[in-house]
């Protein structure tokens, strides 16, 4: 079975993870890549692992984390995934900041767009 976690997900996962680094704290980052499936994905998820538990897996994965790497952490999941036959799929970490950046680029767009059209009203009301 093949699951793709879509950019949403691996931007929540990223920014919990990094959470998790700086205040030492696994338990908000468990229940956001718990949030992060679907109910359908983690039911599957569930149907095959031996404790038939996500949550446990994932007190599992994070036992094994060092706690200081984001792709180590994709990677740990991606790896214990993989045992029981689910191939995980997500965006890049280099993908993702790059559409980040694009994003931030267009609303950076969007607002000179828009102070320009607003100096050019009080421009035209002054006449």
């Amino acid at each position: 079975m093949e699951i793709f976690l879509d950019k949403r997900a691996v931007r929540q996962i990223r920014l919990s993870a990094q959470d998790a680094i700086e205040e030492g704290d696994t338990e908000s980052l468990r229940e956001d890549v718990l949030e992060a499936f679907t109910e359908d994905q983690v039911e599957e998820i569930e149907r095959r692992l031996d404790s038939g538990d996500f949550f446990e897996f994932l007190t599992e994965v994070m036992g094994e984390w060092g706690g200081d790497d984001l792709d180590e952490l994709f990677e740990l999941i991606e790896t214990q995934l993989g045992e029981v036959g689910i191939d995980l799929k997500y965006e890049s970490a280099a993908a993702a900041e790059d559409d980040d950046e694009a994003e931030e680029e267009t609303e950076d767009d969007d607002e000179d767009t828009d102070d320009e059209e607003e100096e050019e009203e009080e421009e035209d009301e002054k006449f």
